[in-house]
């Protein structure tokens, strides 16, 4: 939580948890949708998990990202969420300092894998479009595995390093019903250029070059439906349709994240130069934890084979011997 902006003193002597203002029925709305959104996100990207780990079919290397992505993002909404609504809600933190400790530190990590996540599917798209040959004979199931086992190493080591390093640790939740951390001024930019500026030209630059050979292979798909093929270039002609549409379907998946990312990191720079609002702060947070809600919707919006999985694990038919090697993608 990047609130240097606030002047910890200040802040903690005029800090106070003020008296709710909304009515009971209208409370009571605000905790049924909150557990509501925590139910979706979680059993959302359950499902997801669950589905590309059980279905033979849907272990492909691109289909370990999205494993990566479906764990950041379940993990996020068991255990960041809903402290995150009743703190809004309540206005105040009503939990305890080691618990505003945990949720610091596990939203942060959580956070990282997330948006590094979806920069490591904008390269493997890449990749795939803009070289399949060596994509197919270089990138294994087993070489994703290994890379996003490095990944979350990574995450952790830099969540590690920044908390070890930062003086600043112990300053956060000094006062009741505070959940702020402050960083210094060197790790502000850090932590700017690592968890934004990077990831966000990465994601950029390549679904750019992404969505340009897609088009390309869209004037080549239309070139060969004018000509009679033979089954050679039908297989081609179907190979070049998936991937485009894998690479659509992604790219509103990075699309939307975009957007739920961008209200953050926004906030976060103009709040050395405006004044900052608490509740502000709380509903931008929000709309990034969002996105782990969004996500599973995007896939059963777009991919046929999600809900046929989804079918199937909610009939128990998956109990059924044999049902690991069902045909998900006809």
């Amino acid at each position: 939580m990047n609130l240097s902006e606030f002047n910890q003193s200040d802040h903690c002597v005029h800090f106070s948890c003020p008296e709710r203002s909304v009515s009971p029925a209208v409370y009571i709305l605000l905790y049924v949708c909150s557990a509501a959104v925590v139910l979706l996100t979680v059993c959302g990207n359950l499902l997801i998990i669950i589905s590309v780990f059980f279905f033979k079919q849907l272990h492909t290397p691109t289909n370990m990202l999205v494993i990566s992505l479906g764990v950041s993002d379940f993990l996020i909404g068991a255990f960041v969420m809903l402290p995150t609504f009743v703190w809004t809600i309540e206005s105040c933190w009503i939990f305890d300092r080691s618990y505003c400790i945990c949720w610091i530190i596990t939203s942060f990590f959580l956070g990282n894998l997330s948006i590094y996540n979806i920069a490591l599917i904008a390269v493997d798209r890449y990749l795939a479009l803009s070289n399949p040959f060596f994509y197919t004979n270089t990138i294994t199931k087993r070489t994703m595995c290994i890379v996003v086992y490095l990944h979350w190493c990574l995450c952790l080591g830099y969540v590690i390093a920044f908390f070890c390093t930062n003086e600043n640790l112990m300053s956060m939740a000094l006062c009741p019903g505070q959940c702020f951390y402050y960083f210094n001024e060197v790790w502000s930019v850090i932590d700017l250029i690592h968890t934004f500026i990077f990831p966000l030209s990465v994601i950029i630059i390549l679904y750019s070059q992404v969505f340009m050979i897609a088009k390309k292979h869209a004037t080549a798909i239309r070139e060969l439906n004018n000509h009679a093929r033979s089954k050679t270039q039908k297989i081609t002609s179907h190979s070049m349709k998936s991937e485009r549409k894998a690479a659509k379907v992604l790219g509103i998946l990075v699309s939307v994240f975009l957007i739920c990312l961008l209200p953050y990191f926004i906030y976060s720079l103009l709040g050395g130069v405006i004044e900052v609002k608490f509740e502000t702060f709380q509903k931008v947070l929000i709309i990034l934890y969002l996105n782990s809600t969004i996500n599973p919707i995007i896939y059963a919006l777009f991919y046929p084979w999600f809900r046929r999985c989804i079918k199937l694990i909610i009939t128990l038919k998956i109990s059924q011997k044999g049902s690991a090697l069902i045909n998900v993608i006809s």
